[in-house]
């Protein structure tokens, strides 16, 4: 293949995985080898095995950090930190991309970026949905309060009234009731007593800065 063919394929594509080159064509035996020589030429950028991205100026869409995480470990959502600063819950700007769904714990360092993926049994999985990130691109992320009680259960202590008021949490991005329901419905205590501390946040918000 040559690499003006190649262009013509994933021009319009932030990412792309080796499959969808030769979807519908004949296989080509040497493609792995000749995708490695335009990565090693800067043509290209390896974002895991078999998933790729148009390094500029081939480029002509910039993949979204969002995007990128889940391609990166499909079945996975951004949640977290990273979530929360999408759904600006949080002041704070979060340079490496939380996300949670299946396989093992692990961190990718991309030339696009940092990524981590954290573990969660699939009755804790629910409360994610697509959305719009911009340039006809979409990603799985978490509402801002599943994105909140991941934070939690994921974090030693996380239920600790202290280490909440840390987070300088925006309640008004974050739904009290909802939050609650979802905390009882995981049956988990530790997030029962996180989301009882954001409703009295939200309740009275100048505990929302209290003093550490």
């Amino acid at each position: 293949m040559k690499f003006s063919t190649l262009l013509e394929i994933v021009e319009d594509e932030p990412v792309f995985e080796t499959g969808f080159l030769v979807a519908g064509h004949p296989p080509e035996p040497g493609l792995p080898a000749q995708l490695s020589r335009w990565c090693a030429s800067g043509k290209l950028l390896r974002l895991r095995r078999g998933l790729f991205a148009l390094a500029p100026p081939w480029r002509k869409v910039i993949p979204h950090p969002f995007l990128v995480a889940n391609r990166l470990v499909p079945g996975s959502y951004v949640s977290g930190l990273s979530a929360l600063a999408f759904a600006n819950a949080i002041p704070e700007f979060v340079p490496e991309v939380t996300s949670c769904g299946p396989g093992r714990p692990h961190v990718r360092e991309t030339p696009l970026g940092r990524f981590s993926f954290r573990y969660l049994k699939t009755a804790l999985r629910l409360g994610y949905r697509q959305v719009e990130l911009g340039g006809d691109q979409q990603a799985f992320v978490a509402t801002p309060e599943k994105a909140f009680l991941d934070l939690v259960h994921l974090q030693p202590r996380g239920d600790d009234p202290v280490w909440i008021d840390g987070l300088r949490l925006n309640v008004e991005a974050l739904g009290p009731e909802t939050l609650e329901a979802m905390a009882a419905a995981a049956a988990s205590p530790k997030l029962v007593r996180a989301a009882a501390c954001v409703s009295r946040l939200a309740s009275d918000p100048a505990m929302a800065y209290a003093p550490l």
